[in-house]
């Protein structure tokens, strides 16, 4: 069995590939929710800087307090060195970079691109020798593709400038190396000591960018601190812990193709809570990606 396809990490040795798949759906919704949250967060007064920022520093007590103080003081220095700055630096360059290139291109164009992750994935995997791309994976991953793209339409419908698409492919090179990357920071310690060491990296590199950038503004209406507050915890605590106990199981591969559930969610929750149109289009899309999960439940995907 390759590196990438451990049974498990040390603390959740018996979870089965259907409960990790679960786990994975599960922080695709937390993660998809980000940018509702932050939509609403900004109409309440909050800068982007602000709202990352604090989604990561109020995440961080609740992360400790599901750690346990004696499992963080048994981080040797090393491994917390690695978890804060590539964990944390990882999180902050993927929010920011992809954010910035909102500057350039359409929103759609950006999820697009992003979202091409899961095949950067499959290659880097590849070319490592790290993970099998079998049949299944491979026909799951295109289902997958095929679905984001029916459900965000024409991605190139608006202006498109040079450096947002190099800033969007960049921010998707990076989290595809950033997942096998946490997977292996992560081994030999819980999930929540590995998520809030990312927590505390990310909110204080985040927090330093906003600062010299002048962008740091605590002006906020009350709305606007419970939806950064709801993404520190559904988007961020709730979601770094399952996230990680699912890429342990099921490996970047298939926890990539998995994730795809993030567009999806985020269509269904902007009709409910933005009041945007729910199409046609975005219910075939999300069928499609649904596809590609339940084909890789067909013998764990590695037929």
């Amino acid at each position: 069995m390759s590196e990438g396809e451990r049974p498990a990490e040390p603390h959740h040795p018996r979870t089965s590939i259907p409960r990790a798949t679960a786990y994975i759906i599960l922080a695709a919704c937390g993660f998809g929710s980000i940018t509702i949250l932050t939509t609403l967060a900004l109409r309440a007064g909050a800068t982007v800087a602000t709202a990352v920022v604090f989604r990561f520093a109020i995440a961080a007590p609740f992360l400790l307090l599901a750690a346990g103080w004696r499992e963080v003081a048994r981080t040797g220095g090393r491994r917390r060195t690695e978890l804060l700055l590539l964990g944390g630096g990882g999180q902050a360059a993927i929010n920011l970079i992809s954010l910035s290139a909102l500057h350039f291109i359409p929103a759609a164009t950006l999820v697009f691109l992003f979202y091409t992750y899961p095949a950067w994935i499959a290659v880097f995997a590849a070319a490592r020798g790290s993970e099998r791309i079998t049949p299944v994976r491979a026909a799951a991953l295109l289902l997958s593709l095929a679905g984001i793209a029916t459900i965000i339409g024409n991605p190139w419908s608006g202006e498109l400038r040079a450096p947002g698409v190099l800033l969007a492919l960049g921010a998707a090179v990076i989290y595809a190396l950033y997942v096998p990357l946490i997977g292996r920071l992560q081994q030999g310690t819980t999930p929540a000591n590995a998520s809030l060491h990312v927590a505390v990296g990310a909110a204080v590199l985040c927090a330093a960018v906003g600062v010299v950038a002048g962008e740091m503004d605590l002006e906020v209406t009350i709305g606007g601190w419970m939806a950064i507050a709801a993404m520190a915890l559904f988007s961020t605590v709730l979601a770094f812990l399952v996230f990680l106990r699912g890429l342990a199981v099921l490996g970047p591969v298939r926890t990539g193709i998995v994730s795809t559930v993030e567009p999806f969610w985020a269509a269904l929750l902007a009709a409910l809570v933005l009041r945007e149109p729910l199409s046609p289009r975005t219910l075939l899309g999300g069928a499609m990606i649904a596809a590609a999960v339940l084909l890789l439940q067909l013998r764990g995907g590695d037929r």
